[in-house]
C-alpha cells in the first residue's frame, strides 16, 4: 500500500467535483475547491474520521468494500478505480461480466462507414449495435429479441432465416466462425468466472449441441482470423467480402467489417443493399 500516492490521488479526485456533480446543495462558500471531506465519506458509507486519515496517509489499508464504495462515490473511471486499488495494495479482480455498453465514438464509427457492413459484438458474441448495411447483409438486428442477437447461439443452436448454418454464410466459412467461437468463448468464460449469463450460455451450448461440447472439451483457446466470408444473400446472390475483426480492448468487444474489393461483384452487390435495406430480405432465392 502506497499511503502517500493514494492519499494525493483521493485528494485530486475530490477537488475535481463540484456538489453539483453529485446532486448536492452547494451550501456556503466553500474555502477548497471540489467536495468537503465529509461529504465524500458520507456517499462512500465511511466515517468522516477515517476518510480524513486516508488523506493523511495515516490509516490501514482500505478493505476492497471500502475501495468500490470510493470509487462509486468519487466517480471514478475503470482506469481510476484500477488505480486506486493498485494503490491501496489491492489489485482489481475480474469484471463481473462482458460490458454491453458501447463507447459513443464507436457508435458513431459504424455511422460513418456506408460502404462497410460493420457491427459491434461482446465478448460472448451477442450483437451490440450495427448500421444499416450489416442489417442489410445478415439481418434486422432491432426486430430481434436480445437473446436472439447472440451470434454463436445462432452458429450452434438455430439455423438462420432462408436456410443455412449462420445468415446464409458458406458453410466451410460457418464450420470456421464456429470453431473460432468456441475458442474465444472459452476465454472468455475464463475471464468473468462469476457471470452467471455466460454460464448459462456455455451450459444452454454443450447441452444443446454435440459439436460445441466436443469442442469446448478440447479446451482449445487460440482462435486464427477469418480474413474473408462468402454470404449466399436471397436477394443479391453471392457476396464474397473481406473480414477484419478489430479490438475494442477496454471494452472487451469486437468490430467487425465487412467489405468489398474495389471493382468486384461484391461492391455492386453491396451498393444495391445499402439502397434497398432491409425491406425486402424475405424474397425467396
Amino acid at each position: 500500500m502506497d499511503r502517500r500516492e493514494l492519499a494525493a490521488f483521493l485528494r485530486s479526485r475530490r477537488e475535481r467535483l463540484t456538489p453539483a456533480d453529485l446532486g448536492l446543495p452547494a451550501g456556503p462558500r466553500r474555502r477548497t475547491p471540489g467536495l468537503r471531506r465529509e461529504e465524500v465519506a458520507h456517499l462512500a458509507y465511511i466515517s468522516t474520521e477515517y476518510y480524513t486519515r486516508l488523506e493523511q496517509a495515516r490509516a490501514p489499508r482500505p478493505s476492497r468494500e471500502v475501495l468500490a464504495q470510493l470509487a462509486r462515490a468519487l466517480r471514478l473511471t475503470d482506469a481510476e478505480r484500477a488505480h486506486l486499488h493498485h494503490l491501496a495494495g489491492a489489485p482489481p479482480g475480474p469484471p463481473p461480466g462482458p460490458s454491453r455498453e458501447i463507447r459513443p465514438s464507436i457508435a458513431d464509427l459504424l455511422e460513418r462507414l456506408p460502404q462497410t457492413a460493420a457491427l459491434v459484438v461482446s465478448a460472448t458474441y451477442e450483437v451490440l449495435a450495427w448500421n444499416p448495411l450489416a442489417a442489410a447483409l445478415l439481418e434486422d438486428f432491432s426486430a430481434l429479441p436480445r437473446r436472439e442477437r447472440n451470434l454463436i447461439r445462432r452458429a450452434f443452436l438455430g439455423p438462420a432465416p432462408g436456410g443455412g448454418r449462420l445468415y446464409g454464410i458458406a458453410e466451410g466459412d460457418a464450420d470456421a466462425f464456429a470453431r473460432s467461437a468456441a475458442r474465444q468463448l472459452r476465454a472468455t468464460a475464463a475471464r468473468y468466472p462469476r457471470d452467471p449469463e455466460v454460464a448459462a450460455l456455455v451450459a444452454e451450448l454443450r447441452a444443446g449441441s454435440e459439436e460445441f461440447a466436443e469442442l469446448w472439451d478440447s479446451h482449445n483457446v487460440t482462435a486464427g482470423p477469418v480474413l474473408c466470408k462468402t454470404f449466399h444473400h436471397p436477394l443479391v446472390g453471392r457476396v464474397a467480402v473481406n473480414c477484419d475483426v478489430l479490438d475494442i480492448a477496454d471494452r472487451d468487444q469486437r468490430l467487425i467489417l465487412y467489405t468489398a474489393t474495389p471493382g468486384s461483384p461484391a461492391e455492386e452487390a453491396l451498393r444495391l443493399l445499402s439502397v434497398v435495406g432491409t425491406q425486402r430480405l424475405d424474397v425467396p432465392g
